[in-house]
C-alpha cells in the first residue's frame, strides 16, 4: 500500500512541477487551485471520510458474521444508494456553480475576472465528484477484502491524466489552464475505471439494488449521520482557509497549495496507507470484543507514526527552499515563488506528527462505531484554526494561516486521545512516548548533517539542476543513514520491528 501510494505520490510531484513550470503562481493558479477546493471538498464530503468511516466497520461485521453473499448484497445496495445521491450532487452542483465559487473565493471578486475564470473551472471539474466517490465505495471494499494495491494506485492515474493534458493540450485551448480542469475530469474517470477487473477478482459485482431498508444499510446511513458532519467541519476548515486566502496578496492560495502539496507526500505514502490499513484490522478487533488487541494496534500504529513523522517533518523543514529550487524554480516559477512557497512548507511541517497521529487515532472511534466524538472535536479544531487564522493572517499573510493550521492539529491530536482515553480507559500510551523522546536526539543528530550537506547547493540561482540534485539526494542520504543508525544505537525496539516487518515482506514478495 506505501509502495502505490509513494509512485502515486511522485506522480503528483511531477505533476505540480508541470503545473508551476506551464501556469507559474498567480492569476490561473489561483482560480484553479480554488476551483478544485470544491469537487475535492465533496468528495471527501460524501466519500472518502464519511462514507468509508461508517461502511468499512458496517460491511466487514456483515462479512465475518454473515457472509460473502449477503456483505455482496449489501455492497451493491450502497452502490446504488450511492449513485442516486450523486447524482443529484453533481447536478446541483454545476446548475449552482456560480453561488458556489462567490461563496468559498469572495475575495477573487477584487480581480476583473478571477471569479468568472473559477466558475468555469469549477463547472468541467465538477463531474469528477461522481467517479472518485464511486471509487472510494469501491476502495473500501475491496480493503475488506484484503486488497489495497490497486487502489492505493489509483491517484497515479489521476495525475498521469493532469499532466498529460497541461503537457499537450493546453495550447488547444483559449484559456490554457482548462485543459489541466479536463484532466481532472479524465482522471477521475480512469481512476474509478481500473477498479472494476479488480472487484470481479473478489468475486464481486455491483448490480443495481433498491433495498434501502436492509438493516446493515440503515446502520450505515446511522453512523454516517455524524460522520458527515465531521467530514463538513474538517473541509469547512480548508475552505474557510482559502477564504481568508482569497483576500491575501495574488499567489497566496497557489503557495499555500504547494507548502500543503509537498507536506502531504510523506502524509500521503505513510499515514494515509497506514490509517487506511488500520481500520479494517481494527474493525475486525472491535466486532470481535478484542479491546486490548484494538489498544496495541493503536499504539503500534502511533510508534510507527513519530518514528517516521518525526524525521520527516524535521527534513521537510531544512529541505523546503532546496526541494522548491530543484523541482519548481523554471519557466513563470521565480525564486520570490520558490522562497513563499517554501516558507509555507516550513510552517505546515511541525503539524506532521500531530496530523498523523490524528489519522489512526480517529478509526479507533470509528471501529468501534463512535463517530460522534471525532465530530465535536473537529468542530472546535475549526474555531481554533478560524480564530488564529484571522489573528495571524495580518501580520503574517499566509504564513499566518499556514501557523493557525499547523497550531490546530497539535489541538485536535491533544483533544482526541484525551477523548479516547477518557471513553475507553487506559490506553498503556507511556512506551509511546518514551520512544518519541528517544528519538529527539536521534532526530537532533540526523538534522544538523542535512543542514551541513544543504549548505554546498547555492539554492537561489536558476537552473544547474543536476548538483542541486546531487547535493539534495546526499543530504537526504545521509540524513536517513544517520537517523537509522541513531535507532539503533538508542536500542528503539520499534525501529527493528519494522525493519524485520520489511525484510519479511520483500523476501515474501521475493
Amino acid at each position: 500500500m506505501g509502495v502505490a501510494t509513494g509512485l502515486s505520490r511522485v506522480a503528483g510531484l511531477i505533476r505540480d512541477m508541470v503545473v508551476a513550470g506551464i501556469f507559474g503562481a498567480g492569476f490561473a493558479t489561483d482560480a484553479f487551485f480554488m476551483a478544485f477546493t470544491i469537487p475535492n471538498l465533496l468528495r471527501r464530503f460524501f466519500a472518502e471520510g464519511s462514507l468509508t468511516a461508517a461502511f468499512v466497520p458496517t460491511f466487514s461485521d456483515v462479512l465475518h458474521k454473515q457472509g460473502a453473499d449477503e456483505a455482496r448484497k449489501v455492497a451493491s445496495i450502497c452502490w446504488t444508494l450511492l449513485m442516486l445521491v450523486l447524482a443529484v450532487v453533481m447536478l446541483a452542483g454545476v446548475l449552482g456553480s456560480p453561488l458556489i465559487v462567490k461563496g468559498i473565493g469572495f475575495g477573487f471578486s477584487a480581480v476583473e475576472g478571477k471569479l468568472a475564470l473559477t466558475d468555469h473551472l469549477n463547472r468541467i471539474m465538477f463531474p469528477y465528484i461522481f467517479f472518485v466517490s464511486l471509487l472510494a465505495l469501491v476502495t473500501g471494499i475491496l480493503n475488506v477484502f484484503g486488497k489495497y494495491f490497486w487502489p492505493s494506485l489509483s491517484p497515479l492515474f489521476l495525475n498521469l491524466c493532469m499532466i498529460l493534458c497541461a503537457l499537450f493540450f493546453s495550447s488547444s485551448f483559449d484559456v490554457p489552464i482548462t485543459a489541466l480542469a479536463v484532466g481532472v475530469l479524465l482522471g477521475g474517470i480512469v481512476q474509478f475505471v481500473i477498479q472494476i477487473p479488480v472487484l470481479k477478482s473478489v468475486g464481486v459485482r455491483l448490480r443495481f439494488n433498491a433495498n434501502f431498508r436492509h438493516p446493515a444499510v440503515r446502520r450505515i446511513a446511522t453512523l454516517m449521520l455524524p460522520g458527515i458532519a465531521g467530514v463538513a467541519i474538517y473541509q469547512i476548515n480548508v475552505v474557510v482557509t482559502r477564504l481568508l486566502a482569497s483576500f491575501l496578496p495574488e499567489g497566496s492560495v497557489s503557495f499555500l497549495y504547494y507548502g500543503q502539496r509537498l507536506f502531504e507526500f510523506p502524509q500521503g505514502i505513510f499515514i494515509v496507507s497506514l490509517a487506511q490499513a488500520v481500520l479494517p484490522s481494527m474493525s475486525r478487533q472491535a466486532a470481535l470484543g478484542d479491546t486490548d488487541g484494538l489498544k496495541e494496534s493503536l499504539r503500534f500504529a502511533l510508534v510507527l507514526i513519530g518514528l517516521i513523522t518525526i524525521p520527516a517533518a524535521l527534513g521537510l523543514m531544512l529541505c523546503s527552499q532546496p526541494v522548491f529550487s530543484l523541482f519548481f524554480m523554471s519557466g513563470k516559477f521565480s525564486y520570490e515563488d520558490v522562497r513563499q512557497s517554501a516558507l509555507a512548507l516550513a510552517f505546515y511541517a511541525p503539524g506532521l506528527l500531530f496530523v498523523g497521529a490524528s489519522r489512526v487515532i480517529v478509526p479507533a472511534f470509528y471501529a468501534m462505531k463512535n463517530t460522534r466524538t471525532p465530530v465535536w472535536i473537529s468542530f472546535w479544531t475549526l474555531l481554533v484554526n478560524a480564530g488564529l487564522g484571522l489573528a495571524l493572517m495580518g501580520p503574517m499573510k499566509h504564513l499566518g494561516l499556514a501557523l493557525a493550521l499547523t497550531l490546530s492539529s497539535v489541538f485536535n491530536c491533544i483533544l482526541l486521545v484525551w477523548a479516547l482515553r477518557r471513553r475507553y480507559g487506559r490506553l498503556g500510551l507511556k512506551p509511546v512516548f518514551l520512544t518519541f523522546l528517544r528519538l529527539i536526539p536521534v532526530s537532533a543528530v540526523m538534522a544538523a548533517t542535512v543542514w551541513y550537506v544543504l549548505q554546498f547547493g547555492t539554492w537561489s540561482a536558476m537552473g544547474n539542476h543536476g548538483m542541486k540534485a546531487v547535493i539534495l539526494v546526499a543530504a537526504v542520504c545521509a540524513g536517513v543513514l544517520v537517523y537509522a543508525l541513531g535507532c539503533m544505537a538508542m536500542r528503539i525496539p520499534e525501529a527493528s520491528d519494522l525493519y524485520g516487518l520489511l525484510r519479511k515482506k520483500i523476501l515474501r514478495r521475493a
